[in-house]
């Protein structure tokens, strides 16, 4: 079987079919689901080389997995993939070229998301959910979080300072949340007790707390509690 990474090549052993190689494994059009018996490609030659092209590399298959699991920053995916954001920045767009990411705004940043609708037509059943999170499987996934972490921490463990970034103020209330056991609950004056730990504006890291969801409080002042 002829193998040329980034080109159509012609696969002499299946008379004479187009297929294409995406790191490293070799697809035919018609495993593709782009050419079956007399029927025409769907997809102009263009479309294909650049939906190709922008899956021939190993990060942008990584990044490619990771927003198939959840929409992320370019800042998250440079601390994920360890890369810097320009780079992300440059990934991002060939995936963009080939309608398979999209952005939104969301406060300081843009977040990107997978296409999963455009990656399933063009690609059918061969990239699958599955297969394509299991592409990012290596990545460790806390890594963001332990940047910032990092960033914000003093040596004792308390906060630098809350940060005002959205992003960054999740990733903090992550690892505050876990100072809470699961299952049990809390007067307003233990919550304080704990929190006053990392920062000593405990209201607002007990507000932001419940407000992205980590914890619940019982209406009219009552116990709180992890969710």
């Amino acid at each position: 079987m002829a193998r040329v990474t980034g080109e159509f090549i012609k696969h002499e052993g299946h008379k004479g079919l187009e297929g294409y190689e995406v790191g490293g494994h070799w697809f035919s059009l018609c495993e593709l689901g782009v050419l079956s018996g007399k029927k025409t490609m769907t997809n102009s030659s263009e479309e294909l080389v650049t939906f190709f092209k922008a899956l021939a590399d190993t990060n942008r298959l990584k990044i490619v997995g990771l927003l198939a699991e959840k929409p992320y920053s370019v800042e998250e995916l440079a601390a994920l993939l360890k890369l810097k954001p320009s780079t992300i920045s440059h990934h991002l767009s060939r995936l963009a070229e080939a309608e398979l990411v999209t952005a939104r705004a969301e406060s300081y940043y843009s977040v990107y998301q997978l296409d999963q609708s455009v990656l399933e037509a063009k690609a059918r059943s061969i990239f699958t959910q599955e297969e394509l999170s299991s592409v990012a499987a290596e990545v460790d996934a806390d890594a963001y979080d332990n940047k910032v972490i990092k960033d914000y921490s003093k040596r004792d463990g308390s906060l630098k300072t809350i940060p005002s970034q959205r992003k960054k103020l999740e990733a903090i209330l992550r690892y505050i949340v876990k100072a809470f056991d699961i299952g049990k609950r809390y007067s307003e004056k233990q919550v304080n007790e704990i929190l006053a730990r990392y920062h000593a504006d405990t209201a607002t890291l007990r507000r932001e707390l419940v407000g992205f969801g980590l914890m619940q409080r019982e209406g009219g002042g009552g116990e709180y509690w992890r969710v």
